[in-house]
């Protein structure tokens, strides 16, 4: 980025001495990605970012297929930014298909290809996930796509900085601050031969798709970065996959009620996620970043709409105490043993911050309870729900209401870890959700 900067500040589309150089430095970088994404150097362009690679893969292919018809098909998983530009889509009249995923967050290639029928535009497939960090079946979803004429986005920012995807897409998107480049930095890959049609005011720059000023420096770096990770994510891969591992088998045993999510095997190297059971989102992220630990979260409990990630609730997986780790690189043994050692501690003093201790059975237990827990947020519906179930006889019911849009999806997740029956959702007179858990153990 420095040797860009003194040498690469001129505009490169012009044709002085100096814009001429600054033309050789981005050709230079186009044909870096270009080969690190394996596609020709004049089917890449550079974006303001990754979610603008999105947003312009998205609208151009849909224009360019415009007369095959105007339906979309996603991932219930996809990033926000193709779920956005699918929103868009459908404001604009056109329609969107979300194919489910199972419990590890991945899709059925047969259901996938069950969707692209007649009038399907565009087909968009993350190459793994942004959350949990489970790949996708990109190959076998790609196949499908070509057998029934349907180009294939694939939103790579997760996992190009580990490897190429694999063949067969017609789209590709990424961004470079995900493999450790400037922030920025996005690119496009079209293939030739795929109908497109760039949305919005254009100009010469970046073949009509990103028009603009190109920022060379960061483009530069983007490159340099992302030629200087795939050299090491061999051998940086591997290192992080023990270190993951380490961390999906002792968090529960070190912590109980712990729900490890995402696919064990088919994952990206350095993520993992878990979500805890009685604790408070927010307050456990807080609590980890004081011990120097800097973490995320899905949770509800942690974001501004008050509502589990679309990922988790697509999985149908707990989202209350949602912890998703990224190591990065360089990251080591001594780094992550601290962690392990510090997590029980702090969940068990959220826990106890709670009140999250279940009550001891009653001597005669109730044949049916009802726990109001209206007006109260994630995770105390549960945490009420499990002081209240050995209060209830076996074979007798605990009714929750709540309001709380996590409910709907921790207090089947709560039953299924703790083996009692999610019997179902139903309403009271009044119209307040209610959630009914048969008690069985």
């Amino acid at each position: 980025m420095l040797a860009a900067l003194d040498e690469g500040w001129a505009d490169p589309a012009r044709l002085y001495r100096e814009g001429r150089r600054a033309r050789l430095l981005l050709d230079a970088a186009r044909e870096a990605a270009a080969e690190a994404v394996g596609c020709r150097p004049d089917e890449l362009v550079f974006t303001p970012s990754g979610t603008r690679a999105v947003h312009s893969g998205v609208s151009g292919a849909l224009a360019g297929r415009r007369r095959v018809g105007g339906r979309l098909v996603v991932s219930a998983v996809e990033h926000s930014s193709v779920l956005h530009a699918g929103e868009a889509h459908a404001a604009a009249g056109g329609t969107v298909t979300e194919v489910p995923v199972g419990r590890t967050g991945a899709v059925d290639p047969a259901a996938f290809a069950a969707e692209l029928g007649e009038g399907t535009a565009l087909a968009c497939l993350q190459s793994a996930n942004h959350e949990v960090g489970t790949e996708q079946p990109v190959a076998e979803v790609a196949e499908a796509c070509r057998a029934a004429g349907v180009p294939l986005l694939v939103d790579a920012a997760q996992s190009l900085g580990w490897g190429p995807v694999p063949e067969g897409w017609s789209l590709l998107a990424a961004s470079a601050h995900k493999w450790g480049g400037p922030a920025g930095v996005g690119l496009l890959a079209v293939r030739k031969g795929v109908r497109f049609a760039p949305q919005g005011p254009s100009d010469e720059r970046e073949s009509g798709r990103a028009p603009g000023f190109e920022n060379l420096p960061a483009i530069v770096a983007a490159a340099a970065s992302l030629r200087a990770v795939r050299a090491e994510a061999a051998a940086e891969g591997a290192r992080l996959r023990e270190l993951v591992d380490r961390i999906r088998a002792r968090v529960p045993e070190l912590v109980p009620d712990v729900e490890v999510v995402g696919d064990p095997v088919r994952r990206l190297p350095h993520l993992v996620t878990f979500s805890c059971l009685y604790v408070d989102g927010e307050t456990l992220l807080s609590e980890l970043d004081r011990e120097g630990f800097s973490v995320s979260s899905g949770s509800s409990c942690t974001s501004s709409t008050l509502t589990p990630s679309h990922v988790l609730r697509a999985m149908g997986v707990l989202s209350e105490g949602n912890v998703r780790v990224s190591l990065p690189a360089g990251t080591d043994s001594a780094d992550v043993d601290r962690f392990l050692a510090v997590l029980p501690g702090v969940v068990a003093s959220v826990r106890e911050r709670l009140g999250a201790a279940p009550a001891a059975a009653e001597p005669e237990p109730a044949e049916e309870l009802v726990v109001d827990a209206l007006g109260k947020r994630c995770p105390i519906p549960v945490i009420e729900l499990a002081k209240v179930i050995g209060s209830v006889r076996v074979g007798g019911t605990v009714t929750v209401l709540s309001d709380d849009a996590a409910a709907r999806l921790d207090i089947p997740a709560w039953c299924e870890m703790r083996g009692q029956r999610y019997v179902g959702e139903t309403a009271t007179p009044q119209g307040a959700p209610a959630y009914v858990v048969r008690r069985t153990t």
